[in-house]
């Protein structure tokens, strides 16, 4: 990773990224059920019935990373299909779901082909936020749905400033003592990348999305946001 001051950019993002995940595969779904005090379970599932999609339905889970949103889509009775560019974190899954090494910027698989396209806590690693969703768009068939989950800042001053406290200066603690502190330092610091909520709903509606929606899950500490592809 770059210093514990600036945050990388381009092309070095996204090698930074792929070495910093291929790093933390081994010991990730561990560490995170840790970090979230369990709750990103609860999450996962709510972002899968956000899509609303029925039984069967295709469903790409782009940079799926350990494949935590591919069981949970498996089990809910879609075809889920899990692409990332990190192979450790393929090698390292757990789920019975196929596994695609891809980019998300560049994704081999036909226009309009999947019901259903998720991602979990990723817009952040993205080098280019307004290409993933036009390819997200490309892929999805018209009436399509999209699920994204990320994290947030809570609305309440007081809340904002203890999850503040907590996922900048507790979880690169703690992520150091169980896996990589670099790593753990790098994922609090990531979220200057997110653009603000406003403007990454306008983003969603730029590359042919409608029925944009965003709600704040566990006291504001995370967005779940979901859209239809126009058709």
């Amino acid at each position: 990773m770059t210093s514990s001051t600036q945050l990388p950019q381009g092309a070095d993002k996204v090698v930074a990224v792929r070495s910093m995940f291929d790093a933390i595969a081994p010991r990730y779904d561990r560490v995170n059920r840790l970090l979230t005090l369990g709750m990103d379970v609860g999450w996962r599932r709510s972002t899968v019935r956000s899509l609303g999609l029925a039984p069967g339905s295709l469903v790409l889970d782009l940079a799926a990373g350990t494949g935590d949103l591919c069981r949970e889509l498996t089990s809910s009775g879609h075809h889920a299909i899990g692409l990332d560019m990190a192979l450790g974190m393929l090698v390292h899954a757990r789920t019975t779901a196929p596994r695609v090494q891809a980019d998300a910027l560049v994704l081999p698989t036909a226009d309009a082909t999947a019901d259903g396209v998720t991602c979990g806590f990723a817009l952040r690693n993205f080098v280019d936020l307004g290409r993933f969703f036009a390819e997200a768009a490309r892929v999805l068939r018209p009436g399509g749905r999209l699920a994204l989950l990320e994290v947030a800042q809570p609305e309440n001053p007081l809340l904002r400033a203890g999850h503040g406290f907590y996922f900048g200066r507790v979880v690169p603690v703690l992520g150091g003592l169980l896996s990589d502190r670099a790593a753990y330092s790098y994922l609090p610091r990531s979220v200057a990348y997110l653009p603000a909520p406003a403007e990454l709903l306008d983003m969603l509606r730029r590359a042919g999305f409608g029925a944009v929606d965003r709600r704040l899950l566990s006291a504001g500490i995370v967005q779940l946001i979901t859209a239809t592809r126009s058709r």
